[in-house]
Parts: structure tokens; C-alpha cells; sequence
């Protein structure tokens, strides 16, 4: 029996994680009608899941909804229009696909926005907008799937997107870098907290992959459009196409459903950031004081001092 990587020696290694044989089982997953969302829907559908298919474009969740039917897989998918910062939307979609195919035993918080510029230009409206989606919508799927999962007993699998820039942060994208971060850490925190329940979670960290994510200010609200400081960059994003040495999200979907069915606690797509994520970890081991362990303190505050999910 395959073992959970990241929480081995744990109650999830003992009796196996309930995502290793993914057939017949339910997914939701948001911003998942285009790029690395619906990479990931053809992932699970390809290995026998039923997906929910949550997305703002309904002109996006209308082409994959036809593609799915034209590869014979139409009974394996509903498609659900979807802002996942309207948290009675959030449940009401709960609902339809507790009603379209039961119980959900995997929550995939992947909706998420393109947003960056100088930190001296952004306004409130920039990063009310930018927290709004990449972190609120995460929060807001928690929320609402999370007491369901639970409640069924039948254990499952949470996965966040976050991304490798929260891993090695990049340049001017303080809103975005913020927002991912917040999410792994979330997910890392979860991972413990939700063991005893049978629920494996995932920090979902890629890197660059060919997506719309570009379009991203065609998604703001006016109510953040009058007060933003990004219209500009957000119009010159617009217009950067994709690289093609860029990840296909066909790729990033088979490796996301390894992950799921592996129980990882981080889902790596790219390599070439290995190193750069060992430069962060030699700086911060780097910045400890140099100097010997103060016993006393050390038996009073051990229990903060590591965490069992990232034991070997």
C-alpha cells in the first residue's frame, strides 16, 4: 500500500489515503473551465472522477462543457457559473453538485487572478480586489465544502492553489506574492488540523504554465476599477502572450492527480525552482542566532518548535 509522503508515521500512512484509488469519486473545483483548472478537471475525469466545474466565464464553462460531451464524458462533469467571492453562490453551487453526484471528496481551490505592479502604485481597490479572489475564494471554499466532508465521514482531499512565487517570490507582485503566501500557509496549517478526519491537503505551487491568466483585468469589478492604480500594467499584461516552453495544463492536471493520489503535502510542477527554494532555505537557516539551545526555554516552548508534517 502506497504511503502518504509528508506525514508518514501518522494515522494517514497507516491505513492508506483515501485519494489513492480516485474512481468514482467527486471533485469541485473553481476556475476550472479554462487553463490550469480545467487541466486538472481532464486529469480526474480521465481517471474515473466526477467533476464540478466551477468557473466566472460562462463562455469558457460552455466550451469545456462541449468538449467533455464530445469526448463521451459528458455524464462525468456539470459545469457551475461561479464568483468565488459571493459566498452564497459558493453554497448554492455546493448544493447543485451534492445534487448533480453526491458526496464531494475533493475540493480543488483553484480560482485565482493575475495581479501585480509596484507596491507604490497599488490602491486599495488593487489589493481589496487582489485578497478578495486569491485568498477569500480559498477561505470561502473551505468554508462551505469543508463541514460537508467532514459530515460524510468518507475522509478526502483538499488542494489549494497557491504558487511557486509564494516559494520564490518574483519581482513587483507584493499583492499577488501576498495572497499566495497566506494560502500555503493555510494549507500547511490544515494539513495537521484535518489528519484525524481522513482529509489530506495539498499546497498546489506552480510555476509557469500557458493560461489566460494574462486576462485577468478583464475580470474586475467596476467597484475596484475607479481607484486602481494597475490599469495600465493590467493592459499591457493583456496583450504578453504565452511562452511555449510554458507547462501545457494538460501536464500540470496529470501532476496535480499524482500528487492527490500520493497525499503530497506540496505539489511542485516545475524543477527549475529547486534551487532557488534552496537559496531561500540556506538564508533563513542562515539568520538563527549562533549560539547554543536554551534548554529551559526550549522544554517550555518545544511543541512550537516543529511540526510532524514535514517529518520524513
Amino acid at each position: 500500500m502506497m504511503r502518504g509522503r509528508g506525514l508518514a508515521g501518522t494515522s494517514f500512512g497507516d491505513r492508506g489515503h483515501t485519494m489513492e484509488n480516485v474512481e468514482g469519486k467527486v471533485a469541485f473545483i473553481t476556475g476550472g473551465a479554462s487553463g490550469i483548472g480545467l487541466g486538472i478537471a481532464r486529469a480526474f475525469v480521465n481517471a474515473g472522477m466526477k467533476a464540478a466545474i466551477a468557473d466566472i466565464r460562462t463562455d469558457a464553462l460552455r466550451d469545456a462543457n462541449a468538449k467533455f460531451v464530445e469526448d463521451g464524458q459528458g455524464d462525468r462533469v456539470v459545469t457551475l457559473q461561479l464568483d468565488v467571492t459571493d459566498r452564497g453562490a459558493m453554497g448554492r453551487a455546493a448544493d447543485a453538485t451534492e445534487q448533480a453526484f453526491g458526496k464531494v471528496h475533493v475540493l480543488v481551490n483553484n480560482a485565482g487572478i493575475g495581479i501585480g505592479g509596484p507596491v507604490r502604485d497599488a490602491k486599495y481597490a488593487d489589493w481589496d480586489w487582489g485578497l478578495e479572489v486569491n485568498l477569500g475564494g480559498v477561505i470561502n471554499g473551505i468554508q462551505e465544502f469543508l463541514p460537508r466532508m467532514i459530515a460524510h465521514g468518507e475522509g478526502g482531499h483538499i488542494i489549494n492553489t497557491s504558487s511557486m512565487a509564494a516559494v520564490v517570490p518574483m519581482r513587483v507582485a507584493s499583492i499577488y506574492i501576498t495572497a499566495k503566501a497566506a494560502v500555503l500557509g493555510l494549507s500547511e496549517e490544515l494539513r495537521g488540523e484535518l489528519e484525524p478526519d481522513n482529509i489530506g491537503v495539498s499546497a498546489f505551487c506552480p510555476g509557469p504554465v500557458r493560461t489566460n491568466i494574462s486576462r485577468s483585468g478583464e475580470l474586475r469589478p467596476e467597484k475596484y476599477r475607479a481607484n486602481s492604480g494597475y490599469a495600465e500594467v493590467e493592459q499591457k499584461l493583456k496583450e504578453r502572450p504565452n511562452s511555449p516552453s510554458w507547462m501545457d495544463p494538460d501536464e500540470v492536471g496529470e501532476r496535480v492527480l499524482a500528487g492527490l493520489r500520493r497525499n503530497d503535502l506540496f505539489i511542485f510542477t516545475h524543477r527549475e525552482f529547486k534551487e532557488g527554494l534552496a537559496q531561500r532555505c540556506r538564508k533563513m537557516l542562515e539568520s538563527f542566532p549562533d549560539e547554543e539551545i536554551n534548554t529551559a526555554r526550549y522544554e517550555d516552548i518545544k511543541w512550537l518548535t516543529e511540526n510532524a508534517i514535514y517529518r520524513d
